[in-house]
């Protein structure tokens, strides 16, 4: 049975809660990671540990074990760039291959209010599934990177 869970600014995780979906992160995003300060940032401008617009972190359980954790931050910028984006959705190895990824990313979309806009890299196998879900690529993102 999957059990999801929504952390938000009225609902946090506690710090060890904090400290364990940093650590999900960290090692199921793999190579499509960032660093865990940047983990960090992403799920407390969610919760507005600072001034931020918010968002959200949710996590699916499966028989007690963390299985699949997302993050989604408000844009605030709705009507000429979508209210929310998907910063991080990552599902644990062992569970890939069962529709758990879908469940979650549903649920996340479920929850969101408004548009959801999403970076994935070409090759990243989780593309298929965005497109499926109904995401299309409306945009090529260019980025300039000061040095």
């Amino acid at each position: 049975m999957l059990e999801f869970k929504l952390y938000t600014a009225q609902e946090k995780p506690t710090p060890m809660e904090k400290e364990d979906l940093i650590d999900f992160l960290y090692h199921h995003l793999e190579q499509y990671g960032d660093a865990r300060s940047a983990i960090e940032k992403a799920i407390d401008y969610s919760l507005e540990n600072y001034t931020s617009f918010g968002g959200f972190v949710l996590t699916a359980t499966r028989n007690n074990e963390l299985a699949g954790v997302v993050v989604i931050n408000r844009t605030g910028m709705n009507d000429y760039i979508p209210e929310n984006i998907l910063v991080y959705i990552a599902v644990h190895p062992k569970f890939r291959g069962q529709g758990l990824g879908r469940k979650v990313m549903q649920e996340a979309i479920n929850q969101a209010e408004g548009n959801i806009a999403l970076h994935v890299e070409p090759d990243n196998p989780a593309r298929l599934l965005y497109e499926k879900l109904g995401f299309s690529s409306k945009y090529l993102e260019m980025r300039l990177e000061k040095k």
